[in-house]
């Protein structure tokens, strides 16, 4: 009998993870659940961000002004924060965009040639 692969769950690299959800809240407002499930999702469960790592991240880009968030009722009759982006974390999400671009073809060199 052959047993089937588990993924390993990868390590982000530092800072990564508030790009990541800034990008994520480009979708619109979302709360940390959602925010965590989406990543989840759309890295086909490489991305499995506990909540003792995403509540601080949000916490800590809501501190520095790139999103702001009000409480409200959530889609089960609970309430919960909702996270937006502001138009400085857009302009932040660009920047961190942009040098993470750099970053990954400064790797992509160093991976061919080594």
């Amino acid at each position: 009998m052959t047993k089937t692969p588990v993924k390993e769950r990868s390590e982000l690299m530092p800072g990564t993870l508030d790009m990541l959800i800034l990008k994520t809240l480009t979708r619109g407002v979302m709360h940390g659940y959602g925010i965590a499930q989406h990543l989840k999702l759309l890295s086909e469960d490489m991305l499995q961000v506990e909540e003792g790592s995403l509540y601080p991240a949000l916490q800590r880009l809501q501190l520095r002004g790139w999103v702001r968030s009000r409480w409200a009722q959530s889609e089960n009759n609970r309430r919960a924060r909702y996270y937006r982006l502001t138009p400085e974390g857009k302009r932040q999400l660009d920047q961190e965009i942009t040098q993470f671009e750099q970053m990954m073809i400064a790797i992509e060199r160093v991976m061919r040639t080594a």
